[in-house]
């Protein structure tokens, strides 16, 4: 699995561990979180992530 992150604050989505405690299960890619989702940091939109490479 793979990770994401915040440009402008750094926060780490990783698919593998999910959110769970924001209803987000372990194993959800970022693909398949809902479009107006926000990062739980700073507010700022999916469009702002970007891929962590392998």
């Amino acid at each position: 699995m793979t990770q994401w992150m915040c440009g402008p604050c750094g926060y780490i989505y990783d698919e593998a561990a999910g959110m769970p405690e924001d209803g987000i299960p372990p194993g959800t890619p970022f693909s398949a979180i809902a479009d107006d989702w926000v990062c739980p940091d700073c507010g700022v939109t999916k469009a702002d992530f970007f891929l962590i490479p392998d």
